[in-house]
C-alpha cells in the first residue's frame, strides 16, 4: 500500500471526518504485546497471558491486530494465544518496535468520514511519554507506521504552529459531537506539561478540528494513583449518545471522594451538543489497591467495548460483581465479561488503557 498522506490545509472536521464513539462497529482492534518488564516489575510473567485471555475475548467480533518487536516476540505471542484458544485467522501481526504496551495512549487515533467519499483517516496527535518517562520515541512512531501500512491519511494536529500532545485515554466520545476531558491532564501549568504554552481555548479547537467535535467538556481532577495526571478513563465513559458512568467513592475519607464529587455536580451542570442534559450513572470504585506502598488507579471504569463484549477489568472485590451488573444493564446488545486486572493495573493501567479501535467502514 501506499505512505500516509498529509493534509495541511483542511482539518479533518471541515473534510468531514470525526471520531466515532467505542461502541460503534470496529474493523479491528489494536494491542502492543507487552515486553517492558519495568511496567510491571516482579509481576510481568503473568502479564502476556492476560493479554492472550483479551485477545481471546475480542476475537469472536473483529481482527486483533498486534505490534511486535521482532519474529522472536510474535513467536512467543502465537504460542500464548495458540495455548489459550485463540482462533488464529482472526490475529494479524505488525512488526513495528514499542517503548511499553499502552496503545490507547500513542496508538493511531482513527477517524471516519462516511458522507461524499466514505474513508478512514488518523489524527496524528504527538506522544510524549505523558511527560513524564524518558523513553517514548518508538510508540510516538507507531501512527505514522500504521498509517503507511494501511494506506492511510495522516493529519497532523497543530496549534500556534506547534504540535500538539494528546493520549487516547485522556479523551472520551459520544459520536454526536460531544468529547469529555480533564483540567488536570491538559491544563495543569506545572504537572506534567504536555503542551507548553496553549490554553483552554487552544485545545478546545483543536480538539474540534481534528477530532469533529463541537462540544467540549471539561472535567477537574483524574483518580489517585494515575501516573498520567488525570486520564478521563479512569473515572468517566460514556456508554451511550445521553449517558455517561461516573465513578462514585462512598468513603469521605478517600483522596478519590472529593475529586469525583467535584465532577459530579460540574457534569449536572453540563450539556451535550444538543442541548440535552447528562444522564449520570454511577459505578462503584473498588477498595484502595496497593503494591510496595503504592495507590494503584484500580476502577472499574478502564473498561473496554469490544464487538463481541464489553471487557471489564476485575480485583478480587466485592463490588466487581456490581459493576458488571451495572454496565450489563448499560450494554444490553453485547455480553459483559471480568477480566482479572490485579497484576496488569500494577502498570498503572487495565483494559482501555492497552487497546485502540480502528472503526469499521
Amino acid at each position: 500500500m501506499g505512505g500516509p498522506v498529509r493534509e495541511a490545509k483542511q482539518t479533518p472536521a471541515a473534510l468531514g471526518f470525526r471520531l466515532p464513539a467505542e461502541w460503534e462497529p470496529h474493523e479491528a482492534t489494536w494491542l502492543a504485546w507487552p515486553h517492558n518488564r519495568s511496567d510491571w516489575p516482579g509481576k510481568f510473567t503473568t502479564v502476556p497471558w492476560a493479554y492472550g485471555e483479551i485477545t481471546r475475548k475480542i476475537a469472536p467480533g473483529e481482527t486483533v491486530r498486534i505490534l511486535v518487536n521482532s519474529g522472536a516476540h510474535q513467536a512467543q505471542a502465537e504460542r500464548i494465544l495458540t495455548r489459550v484458544g485463540v482462533n488464529r485467522s482472526r490475529v494479524q501481526f505488525y512488526r513495528f518496535r514499542t517503548n511499553r504496551g499502552w496503545t490507547r495512549d500513542f496508538g493511531p487515533m482513527f477517524i471516519r468520514r462516511e458522507r461524499e467519499t466514505p474513508g478512514l483517516a488518523i489524527a496524528r496527535f504527538r506522544f510524549n511519554g505523558w511527560a513524564r518517562y524518558p523513553d517514548w520515541k518508538q510508540d510516538d512512531a507507531i501512527p505514522g507506521h500504521v498509517g503507511r501500512a494501511l494506506g492511510c491519511r495522516l493529519f497532523d494536529a497543530s496549534a500556534k504552529g506547534q504540535a500538539v500532545v494528546l493520549e487516547g485515554g485522556s479523551i472520551d466520545v459520544n459520536g454526536r459531537g460531544t468529547l469529555l476531558t480533564t483540567e488536570a491532564c491538559f491544563l495543569d501549568p506545572s504537572t506534567q506539561v504536555r503542551n507548553p504554552g496553549l490554553g483552554q481555548a487552544e485545545i478546545t479547537a483543536t480538539l474540534c478540528a481534528y477530532l469533529g467535535v463541537t462540544n467540549v467538556l471539561w472535567l477537574g481532577q483524574g483518580i489517585d494513583g494515575d501516573d498520567t495526571h488525570g486520564h478521563i478513563d479512569d473515572f468517566c465513559r460514556f456508554v451511550g449518545p445521553h449517558t455517561v458512568i461516573l465513578c462514585r467513592e462512598d468513603h469521605s475519607h478517600d483522596a478519590n471522594y472529593r475529586p469525583l464529587q467535584e465532577n459530579r455536580e460540574r457534569l449536572e451542570g453540563m450539556r451535550l451538543e444538543d442541548g440535552s442534559k447528562i444522564e449520570i450513572v454511577a459505578l462503584p470504585m473498588p477498595a484502595p489497591l496497593f503494591l510496595h506502598k503504592q495507590r494503584l488507579p484500580a476502577s472499574y471504569a478502564n473498561f473496554y467495548i469490544a464487538n463481541a463484549a464489553v471487557l471489564v477489568p476485575t480485583f478480587n472485590d466485592p463490588k466487581d460483581r456490581l459493576a458488571l451488573g451495572i454496565l450489563s444493564e448499560l450494554f444490553s446488545d453485547r455480553p459483559v465479561i471480568g477480566i482479572h486486572a490485579v497484576d496488569l493495573v500494577w502498570g498503572l493501567g487495565t483494559l482501555h488503557c492497552l487497546t485502540r479501535e480502528q472503526p469499521a467502514l
